[in-house]
């Protein structure tokens, strides 16, 4: 039984890596199982089929992805404290997975009722907490009244579509791989302050 849980890990991660990076269309059953050191029958016998493999390589991209920013959102820190803490954690969470976002994002579109399926598993999104602190601002005149979605949409987008269109940054900004990397650390700093300052009245 442990053998044929470690072989269904390393078929999981091995589909993973390969459809992060080339795109679930583009990839080949074979060239996973080579990947995971395994035959494609032992593959097909896991899963049945390369679309049956890219929805639970997909479920595991979105498990890893959401959660934590709802967790943090959901949490008992300030709301200051946790904009600062969504962002260090998914700067760094993206930057150690820089295939992760514009595979997710292909992939909603493709596939939209694989992401409708994962949140129909977990029900609405923890927000009370978040909005409830936004509206205590906006009550005292300290923030700019802002619908919770666009907080969510706006703090996400900031975060997430630079290493969607790294690519094409890279090129605009005539930066290198290195010296993306450096900018995004930076952004660390100084993107939860300017997340701050515009919704600041």
């Amino acid at each position: 039984m442990t053998d044929d849980k470690e072989s269904r890990e390393r078929i999981l991660d091995a589909a993973h890596t390969i459809f992060l990076r080339r795109g679930t269309a583009s990839a080949r059953t074979q060239e996973i199982a080579d990947e995971a050191g395994v035959n494609k029958a032992l593959l097909h016998y896991y899963f049945g089929s390369k679309e049956a493999l890219a929805e639970e390589v997909f479920r595991r991209a979105i498990s890893d992805f959401f959660p934590r920013f709802f967790a943090i959102l959901g949490s008992g820190l300030s709301l200051e404290d946790k904009v600062a803490k969504v962002v260090e954690s998914y700067l760094d969470f993206l930057s150690s997975r820089p295939y992760l976002p514009g595979y997710v994002v292909s992939e909603m579109h493709v596939h939209p009722e694989r992401i409708r399926a994962v949140f129909a598993e977990r029900g609405p999104a923890p927000l009370d907490v978040i909005t409830r602190q936004i509206d205590e601002r906006v009550a005292a005149g300290t923030m700019r009244p802002i619908a919770i979605e666009q907080f969510v949409m706006n703090l996400v987008s900031l975060i997430v579509y630079p290493f969607v269109v790294r690519p094409a940054l890279e090129i605009v900004l005539q930066v290198d791989g290195e010296r993306f990397d450096a900018f995004m650390a930076e952004r660390r700093g100084t993107l939860p302050e300017f997340f701050l300052n515009a919704l600041r009245p």
